[in-house]
């Protein structure tokens, strides 16, 4: 009986210690990496929050959606206007920059909510192909809308300031080591990351969860059992489309600088290999696929020299991000055939335990 008490308190005590130390871990890498691998890891953050949020939909749900990069780019454009003072030509309101990304990602759930009467009654590929038009809807909107996304050439992205702390170039001192934009907003994602990991479990861990993943398996048992589910299915839009604005606010801050081209119907793409290869449903798996498929043509393009096939466009190979998206069509292709739960599932297999955050329909 003890040894069968204590082994539970052993594996929480190891699972305590060890997201104590890679929290320590990730705190310290500004003090000893460079530029790339910070901006690298930041894009990664800002891939799992929007992927975070997609899984909401489509994994714990099962509702497809097509046009996340359109929530996106409301959550990044969003920001630049309410945080912009007006200075480049360009429409802005001048507000804190705490307050501009408060209302970019309040700006994002509201276009979710003017969608979300058709996503609580469409489903499967009618949903799919009625948030596709959202993409085509935003790029005709960010291309010919000048005065306040810059057209073709987009807009520059104003810093955000917190509690007198300006997030730009400006170097502040830590430790003697030099602090620019990079390393600040490195702990800001972290935080956005963490509390947007921690609001998502515990979405999908209480009744919310539960009646999300009965809407998924069994949407008419689900009515039956009295779970409104064209409302849930209009809230988790609203809540996916928060999470697709507070991904698009963080990279807007990383680019410095918004692109239309940037948020088309590639992105949605991406975001939709993210949470296969990761795991649907899991949040875990959101975060892992997120991390894999933003590095993946990241890292391609810093060794290109030394990886055969791929080269610098132009140069008679493979470019590295058309060569990522190869690499990562397989990924999909292969968890599909062979790992339908994803990178979560392999981790749980490999480590030969029962994981509390299982990429099937329990509420995680």
């Amino acid at each position: 009986m003890s040894e069968t008490l204590t082994r539970p308190v052993v594996r929480g005590r190891a699972l305590v210690y060890g997201w104590s130390a890679a929290g320590l871990l990730l705190a310290a890498l500004p003090f000893y990496l460079d530029r790339f691998w910070l901006q690298a890891g930041l894009f990664a953050m800002a891939a799992a929050l929007g992927a975070i949020g997609i899984n909401l939909l489509t994994g714990a749900t099962g509702q497809l959606s097509m046009g996340h990069a359109f929530f996106l780019a409301v959550g990044a454009y969003g920001y630049c206007a309410f945080a912009g003072d007006g200075s480049d030509g360009l429409a802005g309101l001048g507000l804190p920059g705490w307050l501009a990304a408060v209302l970019a990602v309040a700006l994002a759930g509201l276009a979710g909510g003017v969608f979300s009467p058709i996503a609580g009654r469409l489903r499967g590929a009618y949903l799919g192909i009625a948030t596709l038009a959202l993409i085509f809807i935003g790029q005709h909107v960010l291309f010919n809308a000048h005065d306040v996304t810059g057209g073709y050439n987009g807009r520059a992205v104003p810093p955000l300031s917190l509690f007198g702390l300006t997030f730009d170039d400006t170097e502040l001192l830590v430790a003697q080591v030099p602090f620019g934009a990079v390393e600040k907003l490195w702990y800001l994602g972290l935080v956005l990351l963490v509390g947007g990991v921690l609001f998502a479990r515990g979405v999908l861990r209480g009744r919310p969860g539960r009646a999300m993943n009965a809407i998924r398996d069994h949407r008419i048992a689900a009515g039956v059992m009295g779970i409104p589910v064209a409302r849930y299915r209009a809230a988790v839009f609203v809540l996916s489309s928060m999470y697709a604005g507070l991904a698009g606010v963080l990279l807007a801050l990383v680019f410095q600088r918004t692109v239309p081209e940037y948020f088309g119907m590639a992105l949605s793409l991406e975001y939709l290999a993210m949470i296969v290869i990761g795991g649907l449903g899991s949040v875990a798996g959101a975060v892992a696929g997120g991390v894999f498929v933003s590095l993946l043509p990241q890292l391609l393009t810093r060794y290109s020299d030394a990886l055969p096939l791929v080269s610098a466009p132009g140069t008679g190979g493979i470019a590295p991000g058309e060569a990522a998206r190869y690499l990562y069509g397989a990924a999909v292709v292969a968890v599909v055939l062979f790992l339908p739960g994803g990178l979560v599932r392999l981790a749980a297999r490999t480590r030969k335990t029962p994981t509390s955050d299982r990429p099937s329909g329990e509420a995680r």
